[in-house]
């Protein structure tokens, strides 16, 4: 009977390290820069304390006018402590051809002046920026199209993907960010 009950003991024990193992292979963020719209430098370790929204973001996309509720997002919980990152993407071509264009674009047709901007930047495939080629490699997360979402708690780690047509103002995605924001 001992060697039963140890026996069973060890199993346990292996189960428990294996489990350990497969619920950490997902592996940390990667201290990542992205260049910005304006030449500036976004460097996601210097948001650790926040809370981070990051959107592939496209001008000519019939989802572009989430820009507006993006800057809603940034507007209404910013002083609580939540980035909203747009990246401009032409993988799926319905970005403008240039970063000038793009920001001016977004300015006078979203009124956004605030919200931090990345370069036009490749989101999907062996291109694609190290962001997402980690989001890619170890959340088997890669946009299908633009607006894609990847809420990021604070510390980096990865709490939630949302699709194109999950609005960023929804109930879902504000009790997402408002319960990150919190915790």
């Amino acid at each position: 009977m001992r060697k039963f009950v140890s026996g069973v003991i060890a199993l346990m024990i292996m189960v428990g390290l294996v489990t350990t193992v497969l619920a950490s292979g997902r592996s940390s963020m990667p201290d990542v820069t992205f260049d910005g719209i304006e030449g500036e430098r976004f460097r996601l370790a210097d948001w650790s304390d926040k809370v981070v929204l990051v959107v592939n973001t496209a001008s000519l996309c019939g989802y572009a006018g989430q820009f507006e509720e993006m800057q809603d997002l940034l507007d209404r919980y910013y002083d609580e402590g939540l980035i909203v990152l747009a990246v401009p993407s032409d993988n799926f071509r319905q970005e403008l051809p240039t970063n000038a264009e793009v920001r001016r674009y977004c300015v006078m047709a979203f009124g956004i002046e605030d919200m931090p901007m990345a370069e036009i930047t490749d989101v999907t495939g062996e291109r694609a920026h190290p962001f997402y080629a980690w989001l890619r490699d170890s959340y088997d997360f890669e946009p299908d199209w633009n607006f894609n979402k990847v809420l990021l708690g604070r510390g980096g780690e990865v709490l939630h993907t949302y699709r194109s047509s999950d609005a960023p103002m929804s109930d879902t995605m504000r009790h997402d960010i408002e319960r990150a924001l919190r915790g």
